[in-house]
């Protein structure tokens, strides 16, 4: 057969004997790239016919015929109708009676069986769940409730006095929520004997940090420590400035530390230094013409996104940004105002969970905010009286889906705002102690709950942690800490653990065994290592100032100059045996392995010479004795070596050699 090789209209043979061009019957087979030209016709396709009505009925009586209701599974149908009109007909009435219940009930049965009897059991689909209507009906009445709340720290009441659905359901939701705080165990971290006023965990929770009142900031490693729960590191990284506030960064590789100085700083994981922000000329009057703070620092926090930029407020009316590689020079200035145009005191600051607000708590009780994608001139939204004026905001929280935003004050209340209507608060508890200006408040990972320390009054006996619902603001739970008071909170997302300040200088960890991973959870199944205790016997000293010197004891000396003395001692100190410089003797002479040590010590010189003697004098010595008594040459020789001659002078004796000439 022949070959074709064919590139679209061009094609090669490989016959030679074969015509230039193939036979119009025979179609060439293409091994190549393929053929650039129209698609040939398909041979193994069928077309599709068109199912007619005959084909219908006839299909309609096999499955008469055969019994059959249908060939396949039939998909079940749901009226969505039908059951909003159920839903609507149940949330009507308030209090239904029980015949009345029975009577749905049974009409509702009737119902799903003449259903059931019209399709087929085998369906296609998941089951419509028998507890729908009950979410529906659950869910609009909490979208009541939350229309009109009813809360024991909240003047206003619902005015709904028949409307006891709602308040089954609140039941159940309160009871949720509780089961969700993490509390059933708890351990105790001693930081020292000052109040611990900031807490800091980094995003991982593998290390907690601590500052308090003492000017210390203390490392936690959860990974590193025993059931002693002893931190690995403290330091005062601000020298005599208390510790007003602590955070990790986003990676949590460096920790910002704002305390009552002017300049905040920024250590590493282990407690270095890394960098510091820059002091301000106290004798500008324009704060904005001034590279740094001049006053007390009063809080800090990192960009949530932005890992190198970071916020601080000061005593100077300021809010600054700042950016961790250039220190020296800050990125913007906010200045803060109050209604009548003079300056305001700044604080507390945070950033909004995507970072693009900067809101700031002012001393005059204003919340003011700043738009981060714009410049910091004018406040975008701005909230006068929010809290008492002359009462310091104390925490400023935004919850995690951004809406909502929680304010703890020391007049002694706890607010939530609503940031798309904030001309009022959304809730308000009032009467909630607050001894110190760092008291903070923060969300429950899920915003179910707002949760805020209160410190001890004179007629309390203990400080408590308050947990309260963000629907509602009723209380949900609250745990009793310490005999003092409670400073800070800190409810970790990922650990599930709560880490509580307190005034007496303890940092107290609640956790659930079974909700809760890692953090204080590592460290209490292991054991504590006991440290080797070395015994010494003091002895007495007795001083005899008027004993013999035999009897006379050395007074104590430093231990420096003891081990100087010691060090000079060839005993003590255990000095090997100097290198032979010069001379003989010595350690060759007493001991050795070599074959020169040996002849020395055997053969040797019995007698030391004198080096002052003539050595052809000692030479001479033993002329004599060698010659009588010959020991080396004479008798090897002895056998072999001939007499020797020597020619002498007759007259003289001399030999000729020493004969004098004529």
């Amino acid at each position: 057969m022949k070959k074709t090789i064919t590139f679209g209209k061009i094609s090669a043979n490989l016959i030679k004997d074969a015509p230039a061009h193939p036979a119009p019957e025979s179609e060439p087979s293409s091994s190549g790239f393929g053929v650039f030209g129209k698609k040939a016709p398909e041979q193994n396709s069928v077309a599709m016919k068109e199912i007619m009505a005959e084909d219908e009925e006839e299909t309609a009586k096999m499955e008469k015929l055969m019994g059959m209701t249908s060939f396949g599974r039939k998909a079940k149908t749901f009226d969505v109708h039908e059951m909003l009109e159920h839903i609507t007909k149940s949330v009507r009435n308030k209090k239904p009676d029980k015949d009345a219940q029975k009577n749905k009930k049974t009409e509702g049965e009737t119902k799903k069986e003449s259903d059931k009897e019209d399709e087929d059991d085998d369906f296609i689909g998941p089951p419509l769940p028998s507890s729908a209507s009950e979410d529906n009906q659950t869910k609009v009445t909490i979208s009541q409730k939350e229309s009109k709340p009813k809360s024991k720290y909240n003047d206003s009441d619902s005015g709904d006095d028949d409307d006891d659905d709602s308040e089954n359901d609140s039941d159940e939701d309160d009871g949720d929520l509780r089961n969700k705080i993490p509390c059933s165990h708890e351990v105790t971290m001693t930081h020292g004997a000052k109040a611990v006023t900031a807490i800091a965990a980094d995003p991982s929770g593998a290390r907690l940090a601590s500052g308090a009142v003492d000017y210390d900031v203390s490392f936690w490693d959860f990974g590193g420590m025993d059931s002693s729960l002893r931190s690995f590191r403290t330091v005062q990284p601000c020298e005599n400035h208390p510790i007003r506030s602590l955070q990790y960064s986003m990676t949590g590789d460096v920790i910002l530390v704002v305390s009552g100085a002017a300049q905040a700083k920024v250590l590493d994981r282990d407690g270095s230094e890394k960098c510091e922000t820059v002091k301000g000329d106290q004798y500008i009057t324009d704060m904005g013409r001034t590279k740094g703070h001049v006053a007390a620092l009063n809080s800090g926090c990192w960009h949530p996104f932005i890992k190198e930029e970071y916020l601080t407020c000061s005593d100077d009316s300021t809010c600054r940004l700042w950016l961790l590689n250039r220190p020296r020079n800050q990125k913007a200035v906010i200045k803060c105002r109050a209604q009548n145009g003079v300056k305001t005191i700044p604080t507390t600051c945070a950033y909004n969970r995507e970072g693009n607000v900067v809101a700031c708590g002012c001393k005059d009780g204003s919340i003011q905010m700043w738009d981060h994608r714009k410049n910091f001139v004018n406040p975008s939204l701005i909230l006068r009286k929010a809290h008492e004026l002359g009462s310091t905001i104390s925490s400023l929280s935004f919850s995690y889906l951004g809406q909502l935003l929680a304010t703890r004050g020391c007049d002694h209340t706890l607010k939530l705002w609503d940031l798309r209507s904030f001309k009022t608060a959304l809730f308000e508890a009032s009467n909630i102690f607050s001894r110190y200006d760092t008291t903070d408040c923060m969300f429950s990972p899920d915003d179910s709950m707002v949760i805020t320390g209160e410190s001890v009054m004179k007629k309390d006996e203990s400080g408590r942690v308050l947990f309260f619902n963000a629907k509602t603001f009723e209380l949900v739970h609250e745990i009793e800490v310490t005999n003092s008071h409670v400073i800070k909170t800190l409810w970790h997302p990922k650990l599930n653990q709560i880490f509580v300040g307190c005034g007496n200088g303890i940092v107290k960890t609640f956790y659930d065994s079974k909700k809760s991973m890692r953090g204080a959870k590592l460290c209490v199944v292991k054991t504590r290592h006991k440290q080797k205790h070395i015994e010494m016997m003091s002895t007495q000293q007795i001083i005899t100032p008027h004993a013999l010197p035999l009897f006379r004891q050395d007074r104590p000396k430093s231990v420096r100059k003891q081990m100087e003395k010691d060090r000079l001692d060839p005993v003590k100190s255990r000095r090997p045996d100097l290198p032979i410089t010069s001379g003989q003797g010595g350690r060759v002479a007493s001991s050795g392995g070599t074959l020169s040590s040996y002849v020395i010590r055997n053969l040797g010189l019995s007698k030391k010479i004198e080096d002052d003697q003539d050595p052809r004098e000692a030479i001479l010595k033993f002329a004599k004795d060698a010659k009588e008594n010959p020991y080396w040459i004479t008798p090897a020789y002895k056998n072999t070596q001939p007499k020797t001659i020597f020619i002498e002078d007759e007259e003289t004796g001399e030999p000729s050699n020493k004969r004098r000439k004529d």
